[in-house]
């Protein structure tokens, strides 16, 4: 530093002398010419268009940090007078001699000069001086544009928070000038939504889903925008979740139990069957694979029937879910056309899975009273199946039917099912619901479909042929009975199932 001094100093010392002796020399040299009685020289010397002025003005400048600037300074009957640059109070040039040590300054094109590899320090106002004392000094403002960077807090980039808590997410951008900050949030690692404005992001309530990577995006228009990544670690109790809470198996066959556990920290998940823990064996496997876990029995057993929860701990809490492997029939499902093609008669059809043979069926059927405004269910009538034997080799899926007789024209029923191995009863079905032609003359639903499409794609006969248009408008009629159906439907629905 005492070095840096001494040169700086010795510098400003030779600078100044060497302007003290060139401004001397032509003060000189003009006393001389004027003793001398030289006019020509003396009036020249003194005439006003001879004075030293700058062809070139002060302008503000605005550069990219590592770019290349040139400040100009042009300069008109400079004659033996000395050009200074100066930024303060240092000196970086006299003349044509270079006075800064700084390698990135330099004279280009007579005394422009020239700042390559620009930094942000270079900024500041930097003075072209002619060392007359009476000449106005050009004064250039550089300004340096820094593109945006940005900082997270912490600068591990890691937060942690409790489920339920509050968490600050901040990261501090830096740049000329100052850029805009906003936050997005990572979608299956690629898609970003963006989720706040500003430095700092502040999460009320935090749930699990909020865990994930948060990008901090800094822009001032100076290059390509910053980014950092954040990591949001959410810290919570288990959340258990099952597949199937009632799972149908057969004695020999196998069954599979699937829970799907989400907690931080990592949890531990164990299986129990009526309350007891249960051990690998070689019939059960117990694997984890992410958040799912499965227990699987092979060659099931009586003593395999049964409640079954799934239990997941972690240092936060404790969540259990149950499950029933059992070898009752499913739920019957019905697979018969909504519309009768009798208004007396109607086939329902339906499907029951049962591993063991069906040893019982119970259908229950019932018609509905309605108008626009009220509607009153019937009395239930109980129809007692006894299904075929079958052998046990064949497949699970029983499929049945029954014809219902005696019904009414131009209404709305609804039926459901039970049914009965030796396991025992079923779940009640759901309520389905079906429709009786008008009359026996009255068009099928499914030929009206037909003749439609056929009319679409053959106008010309449609219109020569006066029958056909009479029965698409018997469909478009249809079509209307059909959506006041419907509504009968949603309100049948929300009323509750009433078994007489």
């Amino acid at each position: 530093m005492s070095c840096l001094k001494k040169f700086n100093f010795k510098s400003y010392l030779f600078i100044t002398s060497l302007v003290y002796l060139i401004n001397y020399t032509s003060t000189t040299e003009a006393a001389i010419a004027s003793n001398r009685g030289d006019a020509k020289g003396l009036s020249s010397q003194l005439s006003a268009s001879d004075v030293p002025r700058f062809l070139s003005r002060g302008h503000t400048y605005r550069a990219v940090v590592a770019d290349t600037l040139i400040l100009p300074c042009e300069v008109e009957n400079l004659g033996k007078l000395v050009l200074l640059w100066r930024r303060g109070q240092n000196i970086l040039t006299a003349s044509k001699l270079m006075v800064t040590t700084d390698e990135r300054i330099r004279l280009v094109d007579g005394y422009n000069l020239e700042i390559r590899d620009l930094e942000p320090q270079d900024a500041g106002d930097y003075v072209c001086q002619i060392a007359d004392k009476q000449t106005k000094d050009q004064v250039h403002t550089v300004e340096i544009l820094v593109p945006p960077s940005v900082r997270p807090v912490p600068t591990s980039g890691q937060i942690t928070a409790r489920k339920g808590g509050s968490v600050t997410l901040e990261c501090k951008g830096a740049g000329n000038p100052v850029p805009s900050i906003h936050w997005s949030k990572k979608t299956n690692g690629k898609a970003l939504t963006r989720v706040g404005e500003g430095p700092v992001l502040t999460l009320e309530r935090v749930e699990r889903q909020q865990a994930g990577i948060y990008q901090c995006s800094a822009d001032n228009g100076v290059g390509n925008p910053y980014t950092v990544d954040m990591k949001l670690d959410v810290l919570y109790p288990p959340e258990v979740a099952v597949e199937k809470s009632w799972v149908h198996t057969g004695e020999g066959y196998e069954a599979q139990l699937v829970c799907n556990v989400h907690a931080d920290p990592q949890p531990t998940v164990s299986w129990f069957q009526n309350s007891f823990p249960l051990q690998p064996t070689d019939r059960r496997t117990m694997t984890s694979r992410g958040i799912r876990h499965t227990l699987e029995i092979r060659h099931v057993q009586p003593e395999d029937f049964g409640n079954y929860s799934c239990v997941a701990d972690n240092s936060l809490g404790r969540q259990k879910k149950f499950m029933e492997v059992s070898g009752r029939p499913g739920p019957a499902e019905f697979h018969s056309a909504p519309w009768s093609r009798s208004p007396d008669t109607y086939n329902l059809t339906w499907k029951v899975d049962s591993y063991p043979p069906l040893q019982e069926v119970r259908l229950l059927y019932r018609k509905l009273m309605m108008n626009e405004t009220f509607q009153q269910p019937g009395r239930w009538h109980d129809v007692i199946l006894t299904p075929t034997p079958r052998a046990s080799s064949e497949p699970l899926t029983h499929f049945m039917f029954y014809t219902l007789k005696g019904l009414q024209p131009s209404a709305v029923y609804e039926a459901i099912v039970q049914a009965k191995n030796r396991y025992g009863w079923n779940e009640v079905s759901d309520i389905f619901q079906f429709y009786t032609q008008r009359s026996a003359s009255d068009p099928r639903v499914e030929d009206m479909e037909l003749v439609a499409s056929s009319t679409s794609r053959n106008k010309s006969s449609s219109l020569a042929t006066p029958n056909v248009a009479t029965l698409v408008l018997l469909s478009i009629v249809h079509a209307c009975y059909a959506a006041l159906c419907s509504t009968r439907r949603r309100l049948i629905a929300s009323r509750s199932f009433v078994d007489t």
